[in-house]
């Protein structure tokens, strides 16, 4: 090992993200309800335009996303002009930290709020700060007492991942009037689509010149293997972002299998429509076993156990059953098991195994 060759200061601080587990040893087929898939997967529309993508495929992409920005623009009434699109909303969050973030900076995030907001602000050598909730809900008091000189960028998901909780529109207008005029708030709405009638924050967006909000193609839309998503914002904060972005960071294929995925509006609303028929009956389901959890707005609940010995032994159990859900303990909720909204036979299955540990317990 050279031991000149160094990373820069403090990338090595930062943990490694793991995603949701999809494998257990000597069980097969197993039902993956760790990553807040759609169990559905992607609409047939969407499937069409990715088989055709394959006569492209040794084309390099535009460089502008024009078609795809267009297609979002019309299907949310926006402005083509103020959208930017990345590798997942990952990537827009990462673009955000590198432009607007770096050393004496800081970073604010919610309690249990996503873990890319950390680890994008680390990359870019600012600090993050993590804001205590209230009952796992965001809380603007706090955020907003934690704001200082230093507060370049202030993150939220709403809906929030992973408790499942949201803040109303009346709450996020006013974290936004409230911010320090140097910070920018970003509003993650990753889990937008699963709420009926929620803008996600587009006209506060409209209304500002300091809100910035990230949507992604991987969760309603069921376009997690293809990793596509998309920011809205002030023109001049959408021209600094271009400014970073790689010319072709995303496919032919990629943004071809997306424009039709945001036209099909009919199958968004199935998919939604079915996702809250069953969150309902599943988080009734658990509830009925002794297992709480928080009203969740997204695809997934949190269920929260007596104590972290039960959640880890309840999980161990569920995988001994060829079903995967998860661990939380990285966000600071080591009691709780997140589970991902499946399909009904998939909800079926985890509240009946989920009966069966506590039965035995």
């Amino acid at each position: 090992m050279n031991d000149a060759i160094r990373p820069q200061p403090g990338i090595m601080d930062i943990a490694l993200y793991e995603g949701g587990k999809a494998h257990v040893s000597g069980v097969s087929n197993v039902v993956k309800l760790s990553s807040n898939e759609n169990p559905f997967g992607p609409s047939d529309k969407a499937k069409e335009a990715f088989a055709r993508s394959v006569h492209q495929l040794h084309r390099y992409p535009n460089t502008d996303h024009a078609s795809l920005r267009q297609a979002i623009a019309e299907v949310h009434g926006l402005e083509a002009g103020r959208i930017i699109c990345g590798v997942g909303s990952d990537e827009i969050i990462h673009f955000l930290c590198q432009a607007y973030a770096g050393p004496g900076d800081e970073v604010l995030y919610t309690e249990h709020g996503f873990l890319m907001y950390r680890i994008s602000a680390m990359a870019a050598g600012a600090t993050p700060v993590e804001v205590a909730e209230r009952e796992r809900t965001t809380d603007v008091d706090a955020l907003l007492a934690a704001c200082t000189p230093r507060t370049k960028l202030v993150f939220i998901a709403n809906p929030n991942n992973p408790t499942g909780t949201m803040i109303s529109a009346g709450e996020v207008a006013r974290l936004a009037r409230g911010l320090p005029p140097q910070a920018i708030l970003v509003l993650d709405g990753a889990y937008a689509e699963y709420v009926e009638g929620f803008d996600a924050g587009l006209s506060l967006v409209e209304a500002s010149s300091n809100v910035v909000m990230t949507r992604t193609f991987s969760k309603i839309y069921g376009l997690g293997g293809l990793r596509i998503g998309w920011g809205y914002g002030p023109k001049a904060i959408i021209d600094v972002l271009n400014r970073i972005r790689g010319p072709f960071n995303l496919s032919n294929t990629q943004l071809d299998t997306a424009e039709a995925a945001v036209r099909d509006q009919d199958f968004v609303a199935k998919c939604r429509s079915e996702n809250a028929r069953l969150r309902h009956w599943l988080a009734e389901a658990l509830a009925e076993h002794g297992v709480p959890s928080d009203t969740s707005m997204a695809n997934f609940v949190l269920a929260r156990f007596a104590s972290v010995e039960e959640a880890e032994a309840c999980d161990t159990f569920l995988q001994s059953q060829g079903l995967l859900v998860r661990r939380v303990a990285g966000y600071k909720l080591p009691h709780c098991l997140r589970i991902t909204v499946g399909d009904e036979s998939s909800c079926r299955r985890v509240a009946h195994a989920i009966g069966q540990f506590k039965g035995v317990k």
